[in-house]
């Protein structure tokens, strides 16, 4: 996949609710599906080109693993998502569970998976993660699968360890870490991204450049002129609240302003 023919121009967040076996669970598996399975019909009738699903209610996280128990629901859905909706999906289990995301992307015909410490090690609130581009490359091999893996560079909600520049980063996840595309976000879910990684990254590297939060109808057509494509969330749920349903009316607004 090279960056001129990258088809993942806006890629829609699907924040499910509370798994079961999460401290917020509220006790419907059905609620659960129903919620994606709307969410993705309204990003489809609006015009995102894929979705990407993530357990983020499931907070607190744990920094790399999943219980099978999680794997399997999240399976279920995916699987669910694959056959109600003819967008691409993408696949992340929070919060660096790349095993369990790569494994969930292959059994359900997902296109990619999101990590956010695919390479180097960040201090976050689950603690120091260190990224497995070594495991995680290797598990896609042993599986013969193509996901892509689109890899995070000095993810939000984290601190790097030692000082690096966006674009060493960068590199490393590309040309080391093997990374499909990489993902450039602000300090925290919601909050902008500086249009100048943006720059950085997409100077640095002869890959997809994805902007992974902040995006907004306002901004969506500047950061366009620099990154291959955006990952929406906060922007397009009701009321602006990042656990919110999407609300059909933002979403075909952005749309709207990205394509201007």
């Amino acid at each position: 996949m090279t960056a001129q023919r990258f088809p993942f121009r806006l890629i829609g967040m699907i924040h499910l609710l509370p798994l079961p076996g999460a401290p917020r669970f509220r006790g419907s598996r059905d609620e659960i599906l129903d919620r994606a399975l709307a969410d993705a019909e309204a990003l489809a009738e609006a015009g995102f080109d894929a979705l990407l699903v993530e357990n983020y209610g499931d907070a607190p996280f744990h920094k790399e693993r999943a219980e099978p128990f999680v794997v399997a629901e999240m399976t279920r859905i995916a699987v669910a998502l694959r056959q109600s909706c003819a967008l691409p999906l993408g696949v992340q289990v929070l919060r660096n569970a790349a095993a369990a995301s790569l494994s969930i992307a292959a059994a359900s015909g997902a296109a990619f998976i999101r990590v956010n410490v695919h390479t180097g090690a960040m201090l976050t609130d689950q603690g120091v993660i260190e990224g497995r581009a070594d495991e995680t490359v290797r598990l896609r091999a042993l599986l013969r699968s193509d996901v892509r893996i689109f890899a995070d560079v000095l993810v939000k909600h984290g601190i790097p360890l030692a000082s690096m520049p966006v674009a060493d980063a960068a590199r490393d996840a590309v040309h080391r870490g093997l990374a499909d595309g990489v993902i450039i976000s602000g300090p925290s879910t919601g909050a902008a991204t500086d249009p100048a990684d943006v720059k950085a990254a997409r100077e640095a590297v002869d890959a997809p450049i994805l902007v992974g939060s902040g995006a907004s109808a306002a901004s969506a057509a500047l950061l366009l002129r620099q990154a291959h494509g955006l990952i929406v969330g906060t922007a397009i749920k009701r009321g602006g609240r990042t656990t919110a349903p999407v609300d059909p009316a933002r979403a075909a607004r952005f749309v709207l302003a990205a394509n201007g």
